[in-house]
């Protein structure tokens, strides 16, 4: 069936409310829109569902919602996981329309006759994940977009562990979404009557203080905190990261902490912002102006559904905004040097980070006599990881990072956390002001110590049909064009995570990759730097990464200049796709 059917079909489908009909009518002469709206159903994906809001198959709204619910409900009913009376817990951000997908989902499954917990109000995800474990859930769901842009939301689900799903049970979930081929064949109830069967509840206050209670228990130098004179400027940019935040680091003890007063309220429409990412040195303009303001030592910004946090931090009269790399490496090397100063660090400790993070922090395990363990990207991969030292005892788990500015310590959580890293970093930042070091001074230590790495990213949007036939090209060609060079040094190993493969270009050897199938190409040089491509799993883009390390005495300008050049030399084959 074309799009322009499915299109009026969803004007004649009883179970098609008037108002989005009335929506959909709107559109009625722009056949561009209604292509983009309906030229596919919207990927229920490995991590669930992320969209544009609107009327649509290709749109995030409650049918879209429903349909992945009956799905998921399909798949907990069928699974040996699940044990009558089981719930699952259900939280959302501050996006428009956030709560009530929340609801929707709840109600679908209450339809199906499985338990739901819900929250009164938005909640930070890693508190999710937290709940999901702590309640004794089947699963758990998400509403959120992250950091996208205002007019996205998306849709999370998490297995009994309190993960995302992994493979092989990701792929099962997609098998039962993509069978509920019809709105007729979703259930579901109104919410009154569910109240009354037991079916949708509330979850209890405790949820929360446990939660906190967990956060601070990850305190290395709990009694440096209440005694500590560093300025704090925290933002939440609008979303759900303010009171978790503000209550770790107050019930530890730090006393000058500064809300950005117009970032604090959570508003799903971002109205001084942009982009709502911590990764964006825009999101940071008003909160660089607090700290100016108050002479800050530390600028904190949390995502909308606060599991990334950035941060900026304070160096001469000035700020630097740190890489999600730079905020790794200072948290790996803090927490593991203050673990093996208390006599706490595990003899069998692993730090775990993904393909496209920095090289440094293998440096830095090695160092200390840890074990570094690489996952794809996808934080799910990390707590995979955690659940299985749980079951095996193999490992201890110390700490975990993406690139993209998300960080994990402890394990009473499975997915990346802002609340415990906002605390960590700022409980690492009076640390050093006792020393008397900035953190700024302590990453500049980090590297006489193990040389100068350095990363970025570049990001290709590519929107609509036409974008991501183009993302399938650009992966094709390079699949079968490989760079030959980057910046001058010669590429030496290929790897094709799709494909499984890792192949030595020197010798022409193929052995097999270790991680799970995704389409991710990496490339390693003779030199050690390496080069990263891969559609982003969330956006319309497709991501380049690189990395280096410069031999010693060179200079922070040295590795910029050649990280360009690198990325100027990757990104001249991707033009030869779209051009």
């Amino acid at each position: 069936m074309g799009y322009r059917e499915i299109y009026e079909q969803w004007l004649s489908d009883p179970i098609i409310d008037n108002v989005t009909k009335a929506e959909l009518k709107e559109i009625s002469g722009n056949e561009k829109e209604i292509e983009d709206r309906f030229f596919r159903d919207l990927e229920f994906g490995t991590g669930g569902l992320r969209g544009v809001l609107g009327a649509g198959t290709n749109r995030l709204n409650i049918y879209t919602i429903r349909k992945a619910t009956q799905g998921l409900a399909n798949y907990i009913l069928q699974s040996d996981a699940y044990k009558s009376g089981m719930g699952v817990a259900i939280a959302h951000d501050c996006r428009r329309m956030s709560p009530e997908f929340s609801t929707e989902a709840a109600l679908v499954l209450n339809a199906n006759g499985i338990k739901t917990y819900t929250f009164e109000s938005l909640r930070p995800t890693p508190l999710l994940s937290f709940a999901v474990r702590h309640l004794g859930c089947v699963a758990g769901i998400v509403v959120t977009a992250s950091h996208n842009p205002p007019e996205y939301n998306g849709y999370k689900v998490y297995w009994s562990d309190g993960g995302q799903c992994p493979y092989p049970r990701d792929e099962a979930i997609i098998d039962e979404v993509l069978k509920v081929t019809s709105f007729a064949m979703v259930k579901t109830m109104p919410q009154d009557e569910a109240v009354a069967k037991g079916l949708f509840n509330i979850a209890p206050p405790e949820v929360d203080d446990k939660f906190i209670e967990n956060v601070k228990a990850q305190c290395l130098n709990p009694e440096i905190i209440p005694e500590s004179d560093i300025k704090i400027v925290f933002t939440p940019l609008h979303g759900a990261g303010n009171e978790g935040v503000q209550r770790a680091l107050r019930e530890t003890g730090f006393k000058n902490v500064f809300v950005v007063k117009e970032q604090e309220s959570p508003d799903g429409n971002f109205p001084t912002v942009s982009y709502p990412n911590p990764e964006d040195k825009l999101a940071f303009a008003c909160a660089l102006k607090l700290a100016h303001e108050k002479d800050a030592d530390l600028i904190v910004a949390t995502d909308p559904d606060c599991d990334r946090v950035g941060i900026a931090v304070k160096r001469d009269n000035d700020y630097e905004l740190l890489t999600g790399n730079m905020t790794g490496v200072l948290l790996t090397d803090y927490m593991v040097s203050q673990m093996k100063a208390k006599g706490k660090l595990p003899a069998n400790g692993a730090i775990i980070s993904t393909i496209v993070s920095t090289d440094m922090t293998r440096a830095i395990t090695k160092a200390y006599g840890l074990e570094y363990m690489e996952v794809l990207t996808g934080f799910k991969y990390i707590g995979e990881k955690i659940k299985g030292f749980e079951e095996t005892g193999s490992h201890s788990y110390i700490l975990g990072f993406e690139e993209s500015y998300g960080y994990l310590a402890g394990t009473y959580a499975r997915d990346k956390d802002a609340v415990v890293a906002s605390l960590l970093i700022c409980e690492a930042a009076a640390f050093y002001r006792k020393q008397g070091l900035s953190l700024y001074d302590a990453l500049q230590e980090l590297y006489k110590k193990y040389g100068l790495y350095r990363e970025c990213i570049e990001s290709i949007t590519l929107k609509g049909v036409d974008g991501l036939s183009d993302i399938k090209r650009i992966m094709a060609y390079l699949r079968s064009n490989p760079p030959q060079s980057l910046a001058g040094s010669k590429v030496i190993e290929a790897r094709d995570y799709q494909n499984r493969t890792i192949k030595n270009i020197e010798t022409g050897v193929v052995t097999d990759s270790t991680l799970p199938v995704s389409d991710v190409l990496y490339y390693a040089t003779d030199d050690g730097s390496w080069a990263c491509v891969r559609p982003s799993g969330t956006e319309p883009k497709i991501k380049l990464y690189f990395g280096t390390k410069l031999p010693s005495g060179s200079t922070i300008d040295d590795a910029v200049a050649k990280l360009k050049t690198m990325t100027v030399d990757l990104k001249s084959l991707v033009d030869k796709v779209l051009t």
